[in-house]
């Protein structure tokens, strides 16, 4: 390979590895803001919240890759021309694409490693970032006693009590709500002037030891009637224990087979055979609802085996006859009732196929997205390096400017066109495509302007041009005058 590829390529590598960085690092920031009160005050340990931002942000590396490409291919390409470097190449009878090629090389590989981790590597992670996430966003918080709150985190405790000394860990004025007892009735109330708090060498059990305190236990109505009496117990003690486990308040792993038939954890040919199984078991299933519905409705049914009514009167005058023991308003009535029925029975047959059909949707568009996300990453960089030969200007101002256009642009577009597949608005092909067809167009004029040396963001070449437009005009009013 010539010195001047691996120019190049270093030259691009460095703005890609630090503005990949710096992508990534912003949307982190949008998991953490939107999470911060889950993860807040529930007593975490480090290495799980670790674990949870680690997941969190390499299920963002395939999203944040072609933004990172389009900025660092127009600073790289930006920064050559603005160095006055890439006019002596065009003089040496190298082409735009000749120059870019080492560069198109390092595209390619980088949509390929794109592919790559959203086919093989995104289902794992997302798998462990659910199956964490759910865990941390169930889990209850941590044991706090404040002062004169009552604080129900124990599972079948309420505690309160007056003051509470952080240095010695005493307690005064505790106050024990015990709902532990079977059924509503047991309820058992603990008073005591102080108390302490330890736990357990497992750390599962919280010991409570309790001084001068006195118990209330509400027992069981006795007898079945109304009036029957509610006895109370009442003791007195000067030193007590109380066990409480604190099982509810650790973090409880779930089993990750739970989360393993969402789309999000399933390669493209795992998505493919569930997608079959779905659409399948879709069929069956309507196939099932239309013979219901065919077998329930009088009108739908097949008559020309059933044996006529032998009558001259007409059909309703002998349908009346025979229910003629029932009222007009008990026929309206029972009526009303069946309509009713199959009214909530049409219901709930739509609301089943519109879930099985998103569930279908949701499938296919995953399916696409592994393969959008990839040709983003060349169609970002056709976008950006001819941009960046245009522009010739480097550094982070002006190629951000224009990175950010672009990648608003396809990110709103591909949110929105997500939105209608995933609602079954449109197919998820070629919905899913959408925003790389806007793009694609994009693309290409950029590149042909780039090629072709057009003066495309130069400033005096608009001017000239809008020089020449006015003479054309002031041409044909003086020769429209003369005439």
């Amino acid at each position: 390979m010539k010195k001047l590829h691996w120019l190049l390529i270093r030259s691009f590598l460095g703005p890609l590895f630090v503005t990949f960085l710096i992508v990534l690092f912003i949307f982190s920031m949008q998991f953490l803001w939107k999470y911060v009160d889950d993860l807040m005050g529930k007593g975490l340990p480090a290495l799980t919240v670790a674990q949870l931002l680690a997941y969190a942000t390499s299920s963002l590396v395939p999203i944040c890759i072609p933004p990172a490409v389009l900025l660092s291919s127009i600073m790289t390409m930006g920064g050559l021309g603005e160095r006055s470097e890439l006019t002596p190449m065009r003089s040496a009878g190298l082409g735009l694409f000749r120059i870019m090629a080492p560069l198109m090389v390092v595209a390619v590989l980088i949509s390929g490693i794109s592919f790559y981790f959203s086919n093989n590597l995104l289902p794992i992670i997302n798998l462990k970032y659910q199956s964490l996430l759910w865990d941390v966003t169930e889990k209850k918080p941590a044991l706090s006693l404040k002062p004169k709150v009552f604080y129900n985190g124990l599972e079948g405790f309420t505690i309160r009590v007056d003051g509470k000394h952080e240095d010695t860990g005493e307690l005064d004025g505790v106050l024990i709500f015990d709902h532990r007892g079977a059924g509503p009735a047991a309820k058992r109330v603990v008073r005591a002037e102080h108390g302490r708090m330890k736990r357990s060498k497992d750390g599962n059990y919280l010991m409570l030891e309790l001084d001068n305190g006195r118990i209330y236990d509400e027992m069981p109505t006795t007898g079945g009637s109304k009036g029957a009496t509610q006895p109370l117990l009442r003791g007195k003690f000067e030193r007590d224990a109380i066990r409480m486990d604190l099982s509810s308040l650790g973090l409880k792993r779930t089993d990750e087979d739970r989360f393993k038939e969402h789309y999000k954890m399933r390669t493209m040919g795992q998505l493919q055979a569930g997608e079959d199984s779905l659409l399948m078991r879709y069929q069956q299933r309507r196939a099932e609802q239309d013979r219901e519905l065919f077998a329930t409705y009088a009108i739908t049914r097949d008559t020309l085996t059933k044996r006529p009514l032998v009558s001259s009167r007409p059909v309703e005058h002998d349908l009346r006859r025979a229910l003629d023991p029932l009222p007009d308003r008990d026929l309206r009535s029972i009526a009303a009732a069946r309509t009713q029925r199959s009214v909530d029975l049409l219901k709930r047959i739509i609301e089943e196929r519109e879930s099985r059909t998103s569930q279908l949707a949701k499938f296919r568009a995953e399916w696409h997205r592994k393969l959008t996300l990839a040709v983003a990453c060349l169609l970002f960089f056709f976008i950006g390096a001819p941009l960046g030969a245009i522009v010739r200007k480097g550094g982070i101002g002006v190629p951000t400017v224009f990175a950010i256009s672009f990648f608003l642009v396809y990110h709103m577009t591909s949110m929105g066109s997500d939105q209608l597949v995933r609602s079954g608005d449109l197919p998820a092909w070629p919905g899913m495509w959408i925003a790389s067809f806007v793009l694609l167009p994009i693309g290409l004029f950029i590149t042909w302007k780039a090629a072709t040396d057009s003066p495309l963001l130069e400033a005096d070449a608009y001017a000239r041009g809008w020089d020449k437009l006015r003479s054309i005009f002031r041409r044909r009013a003086h020769t429209s005058t003369v005439q």
